[in-house]
């Protein structure tokens, strides 16, 4: 029996990569700020902006999962500390930050996952959004297993080389998947709904005796794995890379390989036979804040650092129970290199 979790409503603050939204833009605007956020109108910009163009206020989309998070939060940092701006964090799902773009509520989305039918609308038929380039991550979405498991079962690891060969060997275990959730199928278990997923098509199109159960967060999902991994028993779960939580769990999770992705596979996300495609993460700002001329732009669109590093932060974040601003600071601190070389263009002359 695998070992499960119950399916429900989980905290923003807590979650993973997502797709629909429930949302509407005006009630995004005025969802709490994030602690990051809540420091912003009491930090005092520092004398180096004084010499610069003045940044002005910056709306930053959060998404709901810690990664992200990290992003905001070393962004933000920066933001306010060497810029002298004004930042207003709204937490928000991934649809929703791009309705902000024509509206004015959201300036920026630091860690976009593909979404190519919101860029066609926002960035090539409206216009009211631009590409500011790689944020540097990249991104993996998928389905996940011990490391255990596939070990005692490697026909697994070599069944993607088509869609029946890969169903039969994966529904010829579904039993060890089973939950109380699932039924007489096995489980699949995914995180938010609204994160992006393929996974009731490709349970659909591969014609699996599996069930897709919704944990509800990113928090729910980590949990359920840690107890399966802690009990030595299977579970097939949706994860995505860079995730801070591989450090916690001795990076037993290894990423189950589907029928690879081919450019137009999942034109039909109700029945679908492929792997996701690869992310390579960008930025995403509305053409206002582009074309502002503030530094903030600037800096932003030099934004780029990598898995490890945002790993680093979410870890502090997550298990070290750091404020956002507290980790952010520490990894500043740690790497100023890095962050220096984003200043360039913006006017910035500080230490």
């Amino acid at each position: 029996m695998a070992i499960l979790v119950s399916a429900c409503t989980g905290s923003a603050a807590s979650t993973a990569p997502s797709a629909a939204a429930s949302v509407a833009p005006s009630t995004a605007a005025s969802t709490a700020p994030s602690q990051a956020a809540s420091q912003a109108a009491s930090t005092a910009p520092s004398q180096a902006a004084a010499s610069m163009a003045a940044c002005g206020t910056v709306n930053i989309a959060d998404n709901a999962w810690v990664g992200y998070e990290a992003d905001v939060a070393v962004v933000a940092n920066v933001l306010r500390t060497k810029l002298g701006c004004t930042v207003n964090i709204k937490n928000i799902s991934e649809q929703v930050s791009w309705q902000g773009f024509p509206t004015g509520d959201v300036d920026v989305i630091l860690e976009n996952w593909g979404h190519a039918d919101l860029a066609a609308k926002y960035i090539t038929t409206d216009k009211t959004a631009v590409d500011l380039g790689s944020q540097g991550n990249v991104g993996i979405i998928g389905w996940f297993i011990p490391k255990y498991y596939l070990d005692a079962h490697p026909e697994l690891g070599t069944a993607n080389s088509d869609p029946k060969t890969f169903a039969a060997a994966l529904n010829a275990l579904a039993a060890d998947f089973k939950t109380s959730e699932s039924g007489s199928k096995g489980q699949l278990l995914d995180g938010d709904p609204s994160y992006v997923t393929n996974d009731e098509g490709l349970v659909a199109g591969l014609g699996l005796n599996f069930k897709v159960v919704y944990s509800g967060s990113e928090a729910a999902s980590d949990t359920a794995i840690k107890a399966a991994i802690d009990a030595q028993k299977p579970i097939l779960a949706y994860y995505w890379e860079p995730n801070w939580f591989d450090s916690q769990i001795n990076n037993q999770m290894v990423q189950l390989k589907l029928p690879a992705y081919t450019a137009g596979c999942d034109a039909n996300p109700k029945n679908l036979t492929c792997d996701y495609p690869p992310y390579n993460l960008n930025k995403v700002a509305s053409t206002t804040f582009a074309n502002s001329g503030s530094p903030a732009a600037t800096f932003i669109k030099n934004f780029k650092w990598t898995n490890d590093d945002q790993n680093a932060v979410a870890t502090d974040i997550s298990l070290n129970k750091l404020s956002d601003d507290d980790a952010a600071t520490k990894w500043l601190d740690a790497h100023p290199d890095v962050w220096k070389a984003w200043m360039a263009g913006t006017g910035w002359t500080g230490n």
